[in-house]
């Protein structure tokens, strides 16, 4: 897995690369599916910074988190928390087997409806 740090109109200190390079690592925690990470950091302006991170998933899945702010460290967590969210949102999505139900559960549904008009 890479991350890619990218600085638009201006400099990140050394400090602050590692610091985003260490915390964007973390997202393999929540799924262990990512291929590359790509933070951009653009300083827009003397007291505006907007980050921006791209996380590439296996299976073409990929997501984007944005945010603005003045300061990039916490501008970054903001956006990261962002990520965090939509990465374990997605991961729950896959591992929730019972989001639709089955044929069986169907047909049962459709018996017991079929039953109950009978009765009247």
């Amino acid at each position: 897995m890479q991350v890619e740090i990218t600085c638009r109109h201006g400099e990140l200190r050394h400090d602050d690369q590692a610091y985003i390079s260490e915390k964007s690592e973390k997202l393999l925690t929540y799924f262990e599916r990512v291929t590359a990470i790509e933070v951009t950091v653009d300083f827009e302006g003397k007291d505006r910074v907007k980050v921006e991170i791209l996380v590439d998933a296996e299976h073409k899945h990929n997501f984007v988190a944005s945010d603005v702010g003045t300061s990039t460290r916490a501008t970054f967590d903001v956006t990261l928390h962002k990520m965090e969210q939509q990465v374990r949102k997605y991961k729950e999505k896959l591992q929730d087997h019972r989001r639709t139900p089955s044929i069986k559960d169907v047909a049962q549904a459709d018996e017991t409806d079929v039953d109950d008009d009978s009765v009247d």
